[in-house]
């Protein structure tokens, strides 16, 4: 029997997974905090990775040189907007985004907040094997497929429903390592 299409839609939610944490700051300086952050450049709202250079000279350190200095403004408006918890720093031709220590307190916010980020996953996860044992159960109704057939299809999935827990699960682990370590 065909799952193709079920272990395509975990696989996805386990990539938006995997960058709603990239997205989470762990006190490095990471660049994937600014893929929400889109600036209006000649009235198209544009990702900033498409008008500006970003670079990391040091672990705490983003900088954000624009190629059309016009826009520099524009930029530190919209990464204040989109409040990603760091102020700009704007010295007339390029932006640095400095990331300070976290405290104790913060990173255990943080793991809390990957947590819910990771249980959200694991539901989604549940609802897509909640899906396609419906639709095996329909096939069976339908008479295309026989009871054992139902019965071997809700093992297979549920077998991939686990794996890709557990793959959720690794993943928040490595996340929560590289939190509580910085």
């Amino acid at each position: 029997m065909e799952y193709n299409h079920i272990e395509e839609k975990m696989n996805k939610t386990i990539s938006v997974f995997e960058e709603n944490l990239a997205e989470v700051r762990a006190g490095r300086a990471n660049p994937a905090i600014l893929n929400k952050v889109k600036v209006n450049y000649y009235g198209v709202p544009t990702p900033i990775n498409q008008v500006a250079g970003i670079s990391i000279p040091e672990a705490r350190l983003i900088v954000i040189q624009p190629w059309d200095i016009s826009i520099l403004k524009e930029i530190e408006k919209e990464i204040l907007k989109a409040d990603i918890g760091i102020n700009p720093n704007n010295d007339g031709k390029v932006i640095r985004l400095a990331f300070p220590e976290l405290t104790e307190e913060r990173r255990k916010e943080l793991v809390k907040d990957i947590k819910k980020i990771s249980e959200e996953a694991k539901v989604s996860i549940r609802a897509i094997r909640r899906e396609g044992i419906d639709e095996f159960k329909k096939k069976e109704k339908d008479s295309e497929i026989t009871e054992d057939d139902l019965k071997k299809a809700e093992d297979d999935i549920q077998k991939l429903t686990d794996g890709k827990i557990e793959q959720i699960d690794k993943i928040l682990e490595n996340k929560e390592k590289e939190i509580m370590s910085v």
